[in-house]
């Protein structure tokens, strides 16, 4: 299936690597415009200029920490200025916090829900208006398995991605009417820099390919997933050839996660 995203516009938060790079590169190669957002202006620029390289699509980077409110505001103004309008939004932005729940600060909570939920949230309430008008819109929030099944251990981040999940079916449920369509990922074992740095911590003395191969062992299908099989998923959901999916919470985890 060949998709043609010509004329939309995508913003991706978290978009200088990783999952999100991935995204917004399937999604510039399929003729979208896109909007790349994170903190770190330097990578930013350099994720950018390989999209626009390697694709010919128009990338802009705005440098972004999506943890504040009056940021936010001003990188989606960024983004309208340059391209006039949003079609597709892809909550991105966060990593994986988990502590022992009685260790957790309050100010670790407010910084967990801040980069995570809130940022869905603003981000989602601004682009909304707009997909609403022109009827037409798609929105992921990226979330990870731990939404379904979280366990001893995992707060902040279970408690954050389970609310996000709560979030994709209230926007979905209120987008529906308008052709604009929220869904959720919930993310397993993929190939990231999350999972590079675990790497670099654990000390071991193997490759990083070495690495993600035994640790592969633990998923039921053998392997981590690609970044790019992510981004070719979300590409799908985000066309005009998936226009019947909204209001669910997908896993994309080599059936690692116990449910549905």
């Amino acid at each position: 299936m060949q998709l043609d995203m010509s004329g939309r516009v995508a913003l991706v938060t978290g978009g200088s690597k990783g999952l999100g790079f991935a995204m917004a590169h399937k999604f510039a190669s399929c003729g979208a415009s896109v909007c790349l957002l994170a903190r770190n202006a330097s990578e930013l620029e350099a994720a950018a200029a390989t999209i626009v390289e390697e694709t010919g699509s128009p990338a802009l980077a705005v440098p972004c920490d999506v943890s504040q409110a009056a940021q936010i505001q001003a990188a989606f103004d960024t983004c309208v200025a340059r391209f006039d309008k949003i079609d597709i939004l892809i909550n991105n932005a966060g990593f994986a916090k988990a502590k022992p729940f009685e260790s957790i600060t309050d100010e670790e909570w407010q910084y967990d829900f801040d980069l995570k939920l809130m940022a869905a949230v603003r981000m989602s309430r601004l682009v909304f208006p707009g997909m609403k008008e022109r009827r037409w819109g798609r929105i992921i929030n990226m979330l990870n398995t731990l939404a379904k099944t979280p366990a001893a251990g995992t707060a902040p981040t279970s408690v954050t991605r389970a609310a996000g999940m709560a979030l994709t079916k209230v926007m979905a449920g209120e987008g529906a009417p308008y052709n604009v369509l929220v869904n959720g990922f919930n993310i397993g074992l993929i190939k990231s820099d999350q999972i590079r740095r675990g790497w670099e911590r654990s000390g071991k003395k193997v490759s990083f390919e070495e690495f993600v191969a035994e640790a592969g062992k633990a998923v039921p299908i053998g392997r981590y997933g690609e970044a790019e099989e992510c981004a070719n998923l979300a590409c799908l959901l985000c066309s005009d050839d998936c226009g019947f999916v909204s209001g669910t919470s997908i896993n994309i985890d080599g059936n690692m996660s116990p449910a549905l």
